[in-house]
Parts: structure tokens; C-alpha cells; sequence
């Protein structure tokens, strides 16, 4: 995105709705309830799972095996679903043998898994159609790969380059025909704010709601809102107005104060914006800090979810 087009796209966040300007539709996907096995049931409101990017460090310097995820998921954290990040495992999407093994782990250690977000498939809302419709193509080994998992989603992004307007258009088209795909698998397809303009949260609830399917919807990401040039969208705006169509959302921490509160998203207001949502699924814990070790800011993140749960009953 060059810097006319971020500008652009920074003015555009006072402007009318981006559906309403384009004379788009309004339906849109209502959350899906999952209420998980017997053993995801608590007096929480939501159930926790473990993002893998927590592990990003671990991972790409081989101290950890994607294999062992879940396994660790489950001894050491009392964790029991989990969501896979596609690049730790990239060249195994279509590895039934690979995909067996996982799978296999995960069901002697009692370990749900429950998404793959994938990242570097292309743009889905890149303005050239061949491209695009190349990037809808790669993702498809990740939604057979999911279902072969038993995940209920793919993680993807909504991202391409020029108008603001033209890339919403582009994102529609891309993600529909993908979730036309994944609608034969019965898999969902979720986008996070995470790259381009989707980091507007009404321009991607916006995009969402035009497209009009059952299986597309979000992963709100409570930090995932950087504007670009040290301006930033409300996250607790952000969070939200794409809420009314999470199917999984990213709990992100990145640094805590001594009281164990995370220093970058108050907490108690988020949860309480996730559950005035009527949102009873999965809080994925993505730990992303560097003061803390992997491990133990898993286990902060962990404590402030089941703390500032208790304080929302």
C-alpha cells in the first residue's frame, strides 16, 4: 500500500458506510456457537485455546516440532484445543500421513484442534483477477487440510493494494468464491485484522457483511489495529464491530504490569465488549511479548483471561 493510498484509506474511517456506498447487501453470518466437548465446559463464558504463533520463536529456531504442539498444549498449559498457524507446517498440507500423525497426538492427549490460520497463499483482495483467483486456489489444500484435522475454520487475510474501494470489491469476490470452496468441505472461512485495510474494523465488517455467506466471518485480534505511520484504529471500536460475526478471537498480549494486567488492552473492557457480544466460543491465547519468556506469557495471558472472566460474572 503506498503512502496516497494509506492516506486515502485513514480519511475514509470518517466517511459513510463502505457498504452503503457501494450499494451492497446486508446480510451477514451469525456467529457460530461452539460449545465444544464435555471438557471446554466452565463457569467462563468462553473457552480458552492456544494460538501456535505463541510458540513463533520456539518453532522457526527448531527447539519446538510442530507435532508437539498439541502435546504441550495439554501437559504443560491444561490447554485443550488449539489453533495451528499454516507456515509452521507448510509443506504438509497435503501429507495425509503428516496430517495422521497430528491428528493422532491430538486424540491421545484429549486435544481439539480448532483452526489453521494461513498466511503467504496471495492476496485475496488483489485487484488483478488472475492473481487472485491464484490466491483463492492456494488456500483450498488448507481447507482440506483442516477438515482433515477436524478444524470448523481457516484463518485467512483479506489484503491487496490500491483504492480502498476497489480492494473491498476485490475482497469480496476473493473470499466469497473461497467460501463457496470451503462450504463443500464444511469448513468456515474467518479473516483477522491483520494486513492492508482490513486493520479498519469497519471496513472489514463491512466487507464481511457484503458478502452474505453462513461461513464467512472474523477472528478479532485485540492489537491488530496499526493504521501505519504511528496512527492506530480503536482497537475496543475495532473489536467491536467485528463481533457480530466471530467465529474465533485472537486474546493478544504483549507485555504485563505487575499487577499482571496487560500493559497494551484493558482487559476487563475487552471481555466485556466479547461478551455483550453474546459470543460463547473459543479466546485464543497469542502471546507475542519478548520480556517474558514464551512459556510464561502464555501462562500470564492465561491467568488474566480466567481472572477478568470471574470479575464479568
Amino acid at each position: 500500500m503506498n503512502g496516497a493510498d494509506r492516506r486515502e484509506f485513514i480519511r475514509s474511517l470518517g466517511l459513510a458506510s463502505l457498504g452503503f456506498g457501494l450499494g451492497l447487501g446486508s446480510a451477514h453470518a451469525e456467529p457460530t456457537d461452539f460449545t465444544g466437548p464435555k471438557h471446554f465446559r466452565s463457569k467462563m463464558f468462553f473457552k480458552i485455546s492456544l494460538a501456535q504463533w505463541s510458540f513463533h520463536a520456539a518453532l522457526k529456531s527448531g527447539q519446538m516440532d510442530n507435532l508437539d504442539f498439541p502435546v504441550k498444549a495439554r501437559k504443560d498449559f491444561d490447554i485443550a484445543a488449539v489453533d495451528y498457524v499454516n507456515v509452521f507446517f507448510k509443506d504438509k498440507a497435503n501429507d495425509h500421513a503428516y496430517l495422521n500423525e497430528l491428528k493422532k497426538r491430538c486424540d491421545d492427549n484429549g486435544v481439539t484442534s480448532l483452526l489453521i490460520m494461513c498466511d503467504k497463499e496471495g492476496q485475496l483482495a488483489d485487484l488483478d483477477f488472475t492473481r487472485r483467483q491464484q490466491a483463492v486456489e492456494n488456500h483450498f489444500k488448507w481447507v482440506n487440510a483442516a477438515k482433515h484435522l477436524g478444524c470448523h475454520s481457516i484463518r485467512v487475510n483479506c489484503a491487496g493494494d490500491g483504492p480502498v474501494a476497489e480492494v473491498a470489491k476485490a475482497g469480496m469476490d476473493g473470499l466469497r468464491s473461497l467460501c463457496e470452496y470451503g462450504k463443500q468441505a464444511g469448513m468456515n472461512i474467518i479473516v483477522e485484522n491483520h494486513e492492508g485495510y482490513s486493520t479498519n474494523g469497519k471496513w472489514l465488517a463491512d466487507v464481511i457483511k457484503s458478502v452474505g455467506l453462513s461461513n464467512c466471518g472474523t477472528l478479532p485480534d485485540f492489537d491488530n489495529f496499526s493504521l501505519g505511520n504511528n496512527q492506530w484504529y480503536d482497537r475496543y471500536q475495532g473489536v467491536r464491530e467485528l463481533m457480530p460475526f466471530a467465529k474465533s478471537v485472537s486474546a493478544k498480549t504483549k507485555d504485563f504490569d505487575d499487577q499482571g494486567n496487560c500493559v497494551e488492552t484493558d482487559y476487563k473492557k475487552m471481555l466485556s465488549i466479547v461478551k455483550a457480544a453474546e459470543y460463547r466460543g473459543f479466546l485464543g491465547i497469542e502471546y507475542e511479548g519478548n520480556k517474558l519468556s514464551e512459556e510464561d506469557g502464555i501462562r500470564a495471558t492465561k491467568k488474566l483471561l480466567e481472572r477478568t472472566a470471574a470479575m464479568l460474572d
